[in-house]
């Protein structure tokens, strides 16, 4: 066989094994609960590789070895950030999500700023996962046309449908399942290829003679940037969709503590690895675009680990588009469609439309990735919106009487606009659009502290006869969904 065929071979096996994986899932989707939830209670370092997995994409790695051939190790950041707002989530703010057990942020915001702020943190963070998933499909489409020689187009459809299908069967647990694997093979995958680009480089001396001293420094990148991984990357986890689901899917609080932290274990190292083969890359193929360095290590390898390596990428795309429309559908669901279209709770209608909110999530953005390319901006933009949910998530916790449930809506109203347009203004004066996203709310729920007016926001564990009574029934759901798992 061709190192080729080995290649395709080794993907094709791996997309059957995640396809039956759903198959064998579908019957926790058969309820709206067990659809967004996952049916049962899961161990904390499931739910932890879970996470890890719906993180590191193709953006995160090979944006990451991009960045390292430019500026070095200190790219290690761009993920470095996100396993230390993981390490911070589960020191402050897992245990209370778990306490909350909402399925949706929109939902927990809701229980400290009122119904108001539900729906536009639910758009705001619609909004935030369809960029990350465009990206991901321009990012993902590119790779996958250059490894397997195909169209870039075709490739960007390809992922598309499949990530989208396997999600619509098995919903929820589904996704869990199929991310265990997939963390598996990127880890695997990113390893097979650090250690064969730093021994193509010659190692540390080779780095060492062969680039500037600055490639080797972890501020190389500059703190102005670091700072705004930190904002946008790490702030963003506190407030993220598919984090707060994931909370749910464990059955206590030092289970969701500790999801974090094994969350952060694999991040961490995966970014370092990440920006290592970028900066071989730069020693190796000096002349290369950025956009290749990772790229270009893997066809570097031998038939069966450049398979692993392959398989290991194409997982990134699809455990992070999984991951971004179970999230994306179940905000529409939960804020949307059964408050005004499904009011009386009809389980047939609601799992109906769980599943084509689904594929419409996963498919919309194949259309927009078609005409895509600024794919870092976007996935930072996605970030810096889901940084301003982020600022009530702290004050809901920490401060929750600072500002008024006005002034929150009025903050989140205002921060989208702000946020897209300093982007589009392409961050005038050297400021990053995240420090925007932090600054927005806090200035305008500043004024609301100042002025006094408003009505002050409840302590979000404080529920109203109406939020316990729908607990109730939720907790009801869940356990009828475990009964029959």
């Amino acid at each position: 066989m061709s190192s080729f065929q080995i290649v395709a071979l080794m993907v094709v096996v791996y997309i059957i094994l995640i396809a039956a994986v759903s198959v064998i899932a579908r019957k926790a989707g058969a309820t709206s609960e067990g659809f967004v939830r996952g049916g049962r209670v899961f161990p904390a370092a499931v739910i932890g590789l879970f996470m890890a997995s719906e993180v590191v994409g193709t953006t995160a790695s090979i944006g990451t070895a991009q960045g390292a051939f430019t500026y070095g190790i200190s790219a290690a950041w761009n993920l470095g950030a996100l396993g230390i707002g993981f390490i911070v989530f589960a020191v402050l703010f897992a245990k209370r999500f778990k306490q909350l057990d909402e399925v949706t942020i929109s939902g927990a915001l809701e229980r400290g700023y009122g119904a108001g702020v539900r729906r536009v943190a639910s758009v705001i963070m619609i909004v935030s996962l369809l960029l990350v998933a465009t990206a991901a499909y321009v990012s993902g489409g590119a790779m996958i046309s250059a490894l397997l020689r195909i169209d870039a187009r075709w490739a960007v459809v390809i992922v598309g449908v499949l990530s989208s299908v396997y999600v619509v069967i098995g919903g929820m647990r589904s996704v869990i399942y199929t991310n265990l694997i997939n963390v598996f093979v990127k880890v695997v995958g990113i390893v097979v290829v650090a250690v064969s680009a730093y021994s193509a480089a010659g190692g540390y001396e080779g780095i060492h003679v062969s680039l500037p001293s600055k490639m080797l420094d972890w501020d190389g990148v500059g703190w102005n940037q670091i700072g705004a991984w930190l904002i946008a990357g790490g702030g963003a986890m506190f407030a993220t969709q598919y984090v707060v689901q994931a909370m749910t899917a464990v059955d206590n609080e030092a289970k969701a503590r500790n999801a974090g932290f094994y969350t952060s274990l694999v991040l961490i190292p995966y970014g370092i690895l990440a920006a290592l083969i970028g900066v071989c890359a730069a020693v190796v193929h000096p002349d290369i675009d950025s956009i290749q360095a990772l790229p270009s290590m893997v066809v570097r390898l031998s038939p069966i680990l450049q398979g692993i390596a392959v398989t290991g990428l194409i997982a990134s795309v699809f455990g992070l588009i999984s991951a971004l429309t179970i999230g994306a559908s179940t905000l529409l669901l939960k804020d949307f469609y059964q408050p005004y279209f499904n009011p009386s709770d009809n389980e047939k209608k609601a799992v109906r439309f769980a599943r084509l909110a689904t594929l419409g999530c996963g498919l919309i953005p194949v259309a927009a990735a078609l005409g895509a390319s600024d794919v870092l901006g976007m996935t930072f933009l996605a970030k810096a919106l889901r940084a301003s949910l982020a600022v009530f998530v702290v004050l809901m916790f920490r401060r929750p009487s600072y500002g008024s449930r006005q002034g929150a809506v009025a903050a989140l109203c205002l921060s989208l606009p702000a946020v897209i347009g300093w982007y589009a203004a392409g961050d005038p004066f050297g400021i990053d659009n995240a420090y925007i996203a932090i600054l927005t709310p806090l200035l305008v729920m500043t004024i609301a502290q100042l002025s006094g007016r408003g009505t002050k926001a409840s302590g979000p564990l404080a529920r109203t006869p109406s939020t316990a009574a729908a607990a109730s029934v939720a907790d009801s759901s869940r356990e009828t969904a475990r009964t029959d798992t």
